[in-house]
């Protein structure tokens, strides 16, 4: 089911991504900047976590320098395309993320 909006914790689970590592990448990135809650707690929407997806997948996967990443979100420098969409990404992060708190439960 999808939500307006994710809290850090949802999205540190969804990502696999520590939230120091959510916190480093929005100084990082000026294009992921999550709002925040009354509470002063972050929030992301479907955007910033679709941005999120295709960070990681740029360092981690395909090896780009910050730079590198920075280029591309700035539209500086062309990327090779994905297979997968970040929509998919994001479903089967959802789907492995329900199977192991599944498995933890078992």
């Amino acid at each position: 089911m999808k939500k307006l909006y994710y809290s850090m914790g949802e999205v540190s689970k969804l990502t696999g991504l520590e939230p120091h590592v959510l916190r480093n990448w929005e100084k990082t990135y000026t294009q992921l900047s999550p709002k925040k809650n009354s509470a002063g707690n972050r929030v992301y929407k479907e955007q910033e976590l679709s941005l999120l997806f295709r960070i990681k997948e740029l360092l981690h996967e395909k090896k780009y320098s910050a730079e590198g990443v920075q280029e591309i979100l700035n539209g500086d420098k062309e990327e090779t395309k994905s297979q997968l969409s970040p929509q998919a990404k994001r479903d089967l992060t959802e789907v492995r993320v329900f199977l192991k708190d599944l498995l933890e439960r078992i």
